[in-house]
């Protein structure tokens, strides 16, 4: 009964070092490991022990015989990832264990080693439980918004609930007794890199890239246009998209890129509401999707489909739960790719491609169309389509739609007072080291690759560049005390939300959920949060919130008030 890994995996690793068998690859130190769609189980080798099962923070691993038939075709994905031999024969691709990389030792001084953590995402959470895994070692987080975890909170799409259980791994880290929130706090704005470094030995960033690619195409700009990004921080209730005016009167939406953003709208603007409905959706984005009229939605890339951008887990995930199809043009174009194509996982997606039906039907369905090119965006005072030219060739087509994404990647922005690569949208860097005493780690890092659990090997590379710097002695010791940081930052920003105050946050939204049967309800404004925030222990609840509602009485915050007294503790 081998077990299998499944289109929930996030490449977090942590499988491969519960192995005792090293029987899960790639390894984080072995060649494709950060490019990887996905790790495999190796069937032959496994000995069915479960330890990966309980390694695994996104509850992706299962037995192979308790896959629901959704998760099927994982098991022969898995299989073929290894080389065949006879049956009795269980031989690895290596005959070690699975390698542990060396954990940064940190060599005891006068002070202990104190970090400044940037960014709260996944990168960011890495390196912190990284780093608390030394004796003596202090971590402070800063966070521009009043709530954690970046894109697992507002980049995931709600339907994918079992990826945002990383937060529980991060939950843990956060409540180590050396680790410090300080959220709501903007770095550039409250606090300066100087003012960071005065404070710590180092600082470590890991803002990831939050900017989008954006398509250089006349009418992009107009209203009915935006990115996949965007959409899906309205969905998931950001509070910089909460108002993010989406109009899905027409019946159909077009989506230019094909990687798993563009699959993650597709799917959610096809779903039953009422599945959503049982998410951690955005209660104003579920309202705006209960009166849609979407019909379509139309998935353009601009080469052919074997040079599709979206992962295997994630079209298997796609076709086994929506009406994904293809027209007559397009479904050449597979089998014509399918015909000339070895690689494993590239024949493996165009096979299920083949499968797919056409594009006749009522809907609400997923079109994946290929070798269109975006010429310009048609409207006047908005969108109203696109229209395309045959990728090489002079040939127009055009495609009505009332709302228009693109998905075509991310770049990072520069950070004030370190140097930027504008060609590659990345901070210059060695290993994670920009200079000692600052260093990156993620998307800001490394640019826009990988999934969650990249981040993982990632962040170490970059704690072991930080805590060499350390033991040689290149980091200068902080000149302020922790008291002086705390001051400091309530100076500069009053209204800052400490880790007492996240978890009033979470609590509140988990309450408000369980009413609903729901696994949250989030607040999409910052002035809720903090109202919520406030009502942590050893937080003056009334004076707080007197303050909030002077300032933002249209916010209905007594409401909020009223909720809070009923559902916390004094």
């Amino acid at each position: 009964m081998p077990h299998v890994i499944t289109q929930s995996c996030c490449n977090d690793g942590s499988c491969v070092f519960a192995c005792p068998v090293n029987c899960i690859h790639p390894t984080p130190d072995e060649p494709g490991f950060a490019t990887a769609e996905m790790l495999h189980i190796d069937p032959v080798a496994c000995v069915d022990c479960g330890a990966c099962v309980s390694a695994c923070p996104v509850g992706a691993i299962a037995p192979d015989n308790r896959l629901d038939v959704k998760q099927l075709p994982f098991v022969e994905i898995n299989a073929s990832f290894y080389p065949e031999r006879p049956a009795d024969v269980k031989l690895p691709p290596t005959s070690k264990l699975a390698p542990v990389l060396p954990a940064a030792e940190v060599r005891v001084r006068r002070q202990p080693l104190t970090v400044a953590i940037v960014g709260s995402g996944p990168a960011a959470m890495y390196a912190a439980d990284e780093l608390l895994t030394q004796h003596g070692v202090r971590v402070n987080v800063f966070e521009k918004l009043p709530t954690p975890y970046g894109l697992v909170r507002a980049g995931v799409a709600p339907d994918h609930q079992n990826t945002k259980r990383v937060t529980r791994l991060f939950e843990r880290v956060s409540r180590h007794r050396h680790f410090r929130f300080y959220l709501n706090v903007e770095i550039g704005k409250h606090l300066s890199h100087a003012d960071l470094l005065a404070h710590h030995h180092a600082v470590l960033y890991a803002v990831g890239a939050p900017d989008d690619r954006r398509l250089d195409i006349d009418g992009m700009g107009l209203p009915g246009t935006a990115t996949a990004t965007e959409l899906v921080a309205w969905i998931n209730g950001h509070p910089d998209f909460a108002d993010l005016p989406v109009d899905l009167s027409h019946e159909r939406v077009v989506i230019v890129g094909n990687g798993n953003v563009a699959l993650d709208v597709a799917r959610v603007l096809t779903a039953d509401p009422n599945d959503l409905a049982r998410t951690d959706i955005a209660d104003g984005a579920l309202e705006v999707l209960r009166g849609s009229a979407v019909r379509e939605v139309v998935i353009v890339a601009r080469r052919g489909p074997a040079h599709s951008a979206f992962t295997l887990p994630e079209l298997i995930g796609l076709v086994s739960t929506r009406d994904v199809v293809l027209d007559a043009d397009d479904r050449q174009l597979v089998q014509r790719d399918l015909a000339g194509v070895s690689d494993g996982l590239t024949r493996a997606k165009l096979e299920i491609l083949s499968k797919l039906g056409d594009a006749a039907g009522p809907g609400p369905r997923i079109r994946l169309a290929y070798r269109l090119t975006p010429e310009r965006v048609v409207g006047q005072q908005r969108a109203t389509g696109v229209e395309f030219s045959l990728t090489g060739t002079a040939e127009r087509r055009g495609l009505e739609a009332g709302l228009v994404l693109t998905s075509i990647g991310y770049r990072g922005k520069p950070i004030r007072d370190l140097p930027f690569d504008e060609a590659a949208a990345v901070v210059p860097n060695e290993g994670g080291r920009v200079v000692p005493g600052t260093y990156v780690a993620g998307w800001i890092k490394r640019g826009p690759t990988g999934f969650i659990g990249t981040n993982k090997s990632c962040s170490l590379q970059t704690v072991q560049a930080l805590v060499a710097d350390f033991n040689a002695g290149k980091l200068a010791d902080p000149v302020g005390k922790p008291a002086a940081l705390a001051r400091l930052v309530r100076a500069r920003q009053p209204d800052a939300v400490d880790s007492a105050g996240w978890r009033a946050i979470d609590a509140v939204e988990i309450a408000r959920g369980a009413a609903l049967g729901r696994p949250r309800n989030k607040f999409t404004d910052v002035a809720d949060m903090l109202a919520a925030a406030a009502s942590a222990p050893g937080t003056s609840l009334p004076r707080r919130l007197r303050d909030l509602l002077a300032s933002a009485g249209h916010r209905r915050l007594d409401l909020l008030h009223a909720d809070l007294t009923h559902r916390l503790p004094h």
